[in-house]
């Protein structure tokens, strides 16, 4: 085989990494579209207030490895629909705190019980233990 074309990009693991994702959050994706008009980092900065409760944009940003202006615009969002509210941190004044609101938490319980029905669709045809190496690996590979 010529060494020019000895390159196989199906299986160059960033290529793959990246068609894996695609395709698996695709599902998921019409349905926070479809439901609540959301974006992908919009429905990442909801979860992770669901999660973790109040918290700063920064602090998301940080968690969901997320540039800071992506971030700013998702909170923006999501303030304009009522889903979560702002509050100063009296002792900085340039932060603040984002909480979700009644709205956003009957968002955020709805979607993580799809998510975690689409988790477990994903995985049906995997045994257990490959699941927990698929899960184990991919979160070393994310760092």
């Amino acid at each position: 085989m010529d060494k020019k074309h000895d390159f196989d990009l199906q299986l160059f693991l960033p290529y793959l990494l990246n068609q894996a994702a695609e395709e698996s959050s695709l599902a998921f994706q019409r349905v926070y579209k479809s439901r609540y008009g959301m974006l992908r980092t919009e429905w990442r900065v909801l979860f992770h207030l669901g999660i973790y409760g109040r918290m700063t944009a920064t602090e998301i940003g940080q968690r969901a490895r997320t540039h800071k202006t992506k971030i700013s615009r998702a909170v923006q969002k999501l303030a304009e629909r009522r889903f979560l509210q702002r509050s100063r941190d009296e002792s900085d004044r340039r932060s603040e705190h984002l909480e979700l609101t009644a709205a956003g938490l009957a968002a955020y319980r709805d979607l993580r019980a799809v998510a975690q029905e689409y988790d477990a669709a994903l995985v049906r045809d995997l045994s257990e233990e490959e699941v927990a190496t698929l899960r184990r690996l991919l979160q070393r590979l994310a760092g």
